[in-house]
């Protein structure tokens, strides 16, 4: 981002995590506060950027893998003869997304609490930061109606 921008920047998706990476705003005057609350979602972006790069890896290397043993109990090859990728049906492909899913059900499981648990914190940081500035802001309007 350029040096006078005083606002987050959001990137072109991860071609791992297919998330889209957020550069921070960091401003010169932020509260130890609002320093928690930003490394607070810095954080939670890295946890979803690992999470869902590790997830796609492995969903994409599965497939490629189901894909090759499936065509091979039918006796072909990964190309034809054209030189096109040989695919699977619908139905064969819906065994496979099913059974990844099932056996990546505690993974998401337990992804689905750590994310709530992080973005309950940067809700509740959000609140704290909000007040802050509230009463901040009132109180510079008290000091300065009195002049």
């Amino acid at each position: 981002p350029p040096a006078h921008s005083r606002s987050d920047w959001i990137g072109p998706p991860d071609k791992h995590s297919n998330l889209r990476p957020v550069i921070f705003y960091v401003s010169p005057e932020e509260s130890p506060l609002e320093r928690r609350l930003r490394e607070a979602r810095q954080e939670a972006q890295a946890c979803d950027q690992r999470f869902w790069a590790r997830h796609n890896r492995a969903f994409c290397q599965e497939k490629e893998e189901f894909i090759y043993s499936r065509l091979k109990a039918k006796g072909l090859e990964i190309r034809d003869e054209t030189g096109q990728k040989a695919t699977l049906n619908a139905e064969e492909m819906a065994d496979f997304y099913k059974d990844f899913l099932s056996k990546n059900f505690r993974k998401h499981m337990q992804y689905n609490r750590d994310w709530y648990k992080r973005n309950f914190t940067i809700t509740f940081l959000m609140g704290q930061v909000a007040l802050a500035r509230a009463l901040r802001w009132l109180r510079w309007k008290k000091k300065n109606v009195g002049n």
